[in-house]
């Protein structure tokens, strides 16, 4: 009697565990707990920046801490974006074709939201 847990199919198939997922759960679950105090963080500059000019603003944004807290805020988040919608892509699309492209536009997509985030943030604590 073979110790093998797979179905008969799936030998037949030479199908079985993927050995992937694992490196995905743990990304997306370490950039949800990084996520945390970078979203405080940001919602309490956010709030700082209600009600002054753009000269005030630049001058905060322009501070170190609080442009690269800016920026690990967005690259966080639009890392964890990705890594969310890939799963969502891959658990309900089940095109061989249309699958695959949707992965690379929701790259594409994350990659285009986080540069030009920085890039805003970035013009503005420089004031370029």
């Amino acid at each position: 009697m073979s110790s093998d847990l797979r179905t008969p199919l799936a030998r037949v198939g030479g199908l079985g565990s993927a050995r992937s997922g694992t490196g995905h759960f743990w990304l997306q679950r370490v950039t949800a707990v990084a996520n945390v105090p970078l979203t405080i963080a940001f919602v309490v500059i956010l709030a700082s920046l209600f009600g002054r000019n753009q000269a005030a603003a630049q001058q905060i944004l322009g501070t170190p801490l609080v442009a690269i807290t800016m920026l690990l805020f967005i690259g966080s988040v639009t890392f964890h974006m990705r890594l969310g919608m890939q799963i969502v892509i891959e658990d309900y699309i089940h095109g061989e074709i249309l699958r695959p492209l949707l992965v690379m536009a929701n790259t594409f997509f994350t990659i285009g939201i986080g540069l030009a985030a920085a890039y805003a943030l970035l013009k503005l604590s420089f004031g370029i």
